[in-house]
């Protein structure tokens, strides 16, 4: 026998002498940061939860969680944990064959990130959805502007909706493609074309270090235009025009989203631009194939144009 099986052999033995069944209750506590709500995750008793944390921190010889404040916080070794311990959890529930993904029972918890843009057209309508096909499921959406390796492993997001723009080093694909549009108040000029509401009315800009896409285009074009107003948040943008009037550019399907509730004119943005979709990203170590697959299908319906 070599080196090398004699120490896998070994380490096989040690683990023979393991409790496996703390994992489940240490992934559900490390993905939760309580132990409330770990506890009720996993169908265990508060107390039983908390005695499975003492044996945990002894088998792997760390704390693990941590108190800071009025909450908790994780050790660098239990942050190193999640991603591995997920991934070895859904490939050993696939290993004894355990029934499907069922929406109709299923209780977990679907986390999906995205901006608080993108959140306003697809959000409610992915609540409704969630609540019919999988009643017993809880939805959390968390609000990011770029996603990174720490929000798959700390937040525990199952997916992210970013836009084409920014890069990503994990497979994405396209859930709905958008475009630029011109959004003025419903006092301008109604024989005005995008281009003259752009270069005679006052704008509405977000706020921001970073320059702001579209009007790149207008300065590499020689368009004038002036800003009125600096805005820090992107979705009063188009409710700021509707109500205050002037001009803004945004995303086609925010500011129809906002036309139904505040009166906005919308007008095709002058000249041509790349394309501005939004992608799915998946946790790279999500490796339930079949949530993934249901999910899939519900932000697309999420996302379709009505």
């Amino acid at each position: 026998m070599s080196s090398e099986e004699g120490t896998t052999a070994s380490g096989l033995d040690r683990l023979a002498s393991v409790n496996l069944n703390l994992l489940v209750p240490l992934l559900a506590l490390l993905e939760e940061r309580s132990v409330t709500r770990a506890a009720e995750r996993v169908g265990l008793s508060q107390p039983a939860m908390s005695h499975a944390l003492t044996r945990m921190r002894r088998l792997l010889g760390d704390d693990l969680v941590v108190r800071q404040g009025s909450g908790v916080t994780l050790t660098p070794r239990a942050l190193e944990l999640i991603a591995p311990l997920r991934g070895t959890l859904q490939q050993a529930a696939q290993i004894v064959d355990f029934p499907s993904f069922d929406p109709a029972t299923d209780e977990r918890v679907i986390t999906v990130a995205m901006t608080n843009s993108t959140a306003f057209v697809v959000g409610p309508r992915l609540t409704r959805l969630v609540a019919e096909r999988a009643p017993h499921a809880t939805l959390r959406v968390r609000t990011i502007t770029v996603p990174t390796e720490a929000t798959f492993t700390e937040g525990g997001v199952d997916v992210v909706l970013v836009s084409e723009g920014h890069s990503s080093p994990y497979p994405r694909e396209r859930l709905y493609d958008d475009r630029c549009v011109v959004v003025a108040g419903p006092d301008t000029a109604p024989q005005a074309g995008a281009l003259e509401l752009l270069t005679t009315e006052p704008h509405v800009v977000v706020d921001t270090d970073r320059r702001v896409f579209p009007y790149s285009v207008l300065e590499d074009e020689g368009i004038p235009y002036r800003v009125g107003l600096w805005i820090s948040d992107f979705l009063l943008v188009p409710f700021h025009v509707a109500r205050a009037g002037g001009v803004a550019l945004l995303r086609y399907r925010v500011a129809a989203t906002m036309r139904t509730l505040a009166d906005l004119r919308i007008e095709e943005f002058p000249f041509p631009l790349p394309g501005l979709g939004i992608d799915m990203v998946w946790n790279p170590h999500l490796n339930d194939r079949h949530f993934v697959a249901w999910l899939r299908t519900l932000l697309y319906d999420a996302a379709a144009e009505r």
